[in-house]
């Protein structure tokens, strides 16, 4: 099995990426939150340069609409050596989706298949799609397949829920299997957060033997290990992840406490699950107002909860 980490933005910059494959790794593929603009913002330069990537396989992604934005973006990532892009297909943001990027480029089908036609065409580099199943029915999944056929995909990666379902609805594994047609390597994705959750989607297609893992990844660092059967919730693993983290947001983002509270805090809304008993302890870490309210409360709950 292939397991991809995916792109989060906000989260899975290039500080948690290779810090994440210092103590847990196990990840092929790690997708960077997606490039939007035509000459790179210095925090998505900063993003995908590749002394920050360093021992890690990196593909970035990009949100566009327009060819001539993708294909600058393309040029740039070929000049710092990459061989492979993806196009997001699957944000179901209401900012982006109204803008018809992301999920919302799927609502306009014509399009998004002129679209395709000039950047496959001009592309320098490998293209790969992350996709949703369509807008508003299940039925617009066989729309966007049919625009798929038509070009050579390096891999599809599909998220398994329409736009209207954002992240709450249930997954559609049951899709998934009609995209085999295109006879490209295809990658699962959607709710994956449990070996069990893992089993049922592997149960539904045996054929399924890549995987990209999203917010159970950022809940539980240790969740190959539980898909491969080692479960040692090692919490001084985690706490020393966590620590080398935050040392790096402060000495690499700069801005003091409250640029780090940010990142440390945005982690604590998924991984506050794993710690049941230590709900009273994780809020004060989203309360902290300064780094030492963090810390303190962090050293509270490791020391006082077990994980799950």
């Amino acid at each position: 099995m292939i397991y991809d980490m995916a792109p989060m933005e906000g989260i899975t910059t290039y500080i948690y990426r290779t810090t994440f494959a210092k103590y847990y790794g196990g990840i092929t593929h790690y997708y960077t939150p997606f490039l939007a603009s035509m000459n790179l913002s210095s925090r998505e330069r900063n993003d995908v340069l590749p002394e920050h990537n360093t021992g890690i396989t990196v593909i970035p992604q990009i949100l566009s609409n327009k060819p001539d934005e993708f294909l600058a973006i393309s040029k740039t990532l070929k000049d710092y050596g990459y061989d492979m892009v993806n196009l997001n297909l699957g944000c179901p943001s209401g900012t982006v989706v109204s803008k018809h990027r992301g999920s919302g480029f799927l609502a306009v089908p014509d399009e998004l298949d002129l679209f395709l036609s000039e950047i496959f065409e001009k592309c320098p580099l490998k293209i790969s799609i992350k996709t949703r199943l369509g807008i508003q029915d299940e039925a617009e999944w066989e729309t966007i397949l049919k625009i798929y056929e038509k070009y050579p995909l390096a891999e599809l990666i599909i998220h398994t829920r329409l736009q209207k379902d954002f992240y709450k609805l249930p997954a559609r594994p049951h899709l998934f299997q009609a995209a085999h047609r295109l006879g490209i390597p295809l990658c699962y994705n959607g709710d994956i957060d449990s070996a069990d959750a893992l089993c049922q989607v592997t149960h539904t297609d045996t054929s399924i033997d890549r995987v990209m893992l999203g917010r159970g990844l950022i809940a539980d660092p240790e969740l190959i290990e539980v898909f491969q059967g080692n479960a040692p919730r090692d919490k001084e693993r985690l706490r020393q992840f966590l620590a080398t983290l935050c040392e790096r947001y402060i000495s690499e983002m700069g801005g003091g406490d409250r640029n780090t509270l940010y990142k440390m805090k945005e982690l604590w809304v998924y991984m506050g699950a794993h710690f049941p008993d230590g709900e009273r302890y994780v809020k004060k870490i989203k309360k902290a107002s300064r780094l030492s309210e963090y810390e303190s409360a962090l050293n509270t709950l490791f020391s006082t909860c077990e994980m799950k």
